[in-house]
């Protein structure tokens, strides 16, 4: 468990879920000297124990509403399975309590207008967990943006595939679990593209199904007024690069390796040349890269804001409500979602 900082009390954590996300949350956050996690929640009482004994967590529920009503804990962290996302952050925001929710922060927008509206009326904190957004790499990264080391960004392109086997009962598989690769994978670079590009104004996506109905492979092209495109794709069928570059008039930069997950990356600067001058961005960083988000949600909420301007609750809603219309055009559906 993490001390308190002579400057900070110590956050407390509530983690809603036990699976493998909430274990590498638990451990990132002992990389926090004034964090510890003080609770876990669950469907079951066997899991919450299962989980806090391997996580030396003091507290366990068999009930998310449960954790959320415990008065130890300040801030909670949604890990369920996404269809669970809405109603165990709502029962978080009902209780007081600051949130943060696994990606996809919902369904659909429909279901995050729904937090976003709890949450301003309650005045509690909330930010989706997407956290890539907070990683070192892309802090500096959205240093060049701003600084207009790249000129007028005309492209974006960004791929996130993985193989998984043929499993019914996996959950990316699962059409009642929110299974298939847009809402696990694809969010990833659809909210990269956000992040460099903002809301487009057409969307275009394409599709191929798994054996369950949920899509295995979707691509998508997203275009802007300014005349920049995005071009995204995410796969459940093979491991891909994971590579994630932005195109700009003056140059470009290309993302080593796994593009949402801590790593470097090079600006290239155009100079006239087709090898242009080269500048290598290098980040070494212990732990899953988990943390940043949980340091975010602190300093947020200890400087009394209840959203984040590094990712904004407006902009959650935009990233769903594209997600929304790639699913309208691939037809992709899930029982009790209206959309």
């Amino acid at each position: 468990m993490s001390a308190a900082t002579s400057e900070h009390p110590t956050l407390r954590w509530g983690i809603v879920g036990t699976g493998g996300i909430a274990a590498a949350f638990c451990r990132d956050l002992t990389l926090l000297p004034d964090h510890a996690v003080v609770a876990v929640g669950s469907r079951s009482q066997g899991s919450a124990d299962r989980f806090a004994d391997e996580h030396a967590v003091p507290t366990r529920h068999s009930s998310y509403a449960a954790l959320a009503a415990d008065p130890r804990v300040d801030a909670v962290y949604v890990a369920t399975p996404h269809p669970a996302h809405h109603d165990a952050a709502l029962l978080a925001i009902e209780a007081g309590k600051a949130v943060l929710v696994e990606k996809p922060f919902t369904m659909n927008a429909a279901q995050a207008r729904s937090l976003v509206s709890a949450a301003r009326d309650r005045g509690t904190f909330l930010l989706e967990a997407m956290w890539t957004r907070f990683l070192p790499h892309v802090t500096a990264i959205r240093e060049l943006l701003s600084s207009g080391a790249l000129g007028d960004v005309v492209l974006v392109t960004a791929e996130h595939g993985q193989w998984f086997a043929d499993d019914p009962d996996f959950r990316l598989f699962a059409p009642e679990l929110g299974g298939g690769a847009l809402l696990d994978l694809g969010i990833y670079p659809v909210s990269f593209a956000h992040l460099v590009l903002g809301t487009p104004a057409r969307v275009t996506a394409v599709s191929d199904p798994a054996f369950t109905g949920v899509d295995a492979q979707t691509s998508m092209l997203l275009q802007y007024d300014s005349g920049a495109h995005a071009v995204l794709t995410t796969s459940l069928r093979g491991q891909s690069e994971c590579h994630a570059a932005i195109v700009g008039r003056e140059g470009r930069i290309e993302i080593d390796g796994v593009f949402y997950r801590p790593t470097s990356f090079r600006l290239v600067r155009r100079d006239g040349r087709e090898d242009g001058e080269v500048e290598t961005f290098r980040f070494d960083e212990p732990g899953h890269g988990l943390r940043y988000q949980a340091a975010e949600v602190a300093r947020c909420v200890r400087a009394g804001l209840t959203e984040s301007p590094v990712l904004p609750l407006d902009e959650t809603i935009a990233v769903m409500e594209t997600l929304d219309e790639v699913r309208r055009q691939i037809g992709l559906r899930y029982a009790g979602v209206e959309d």
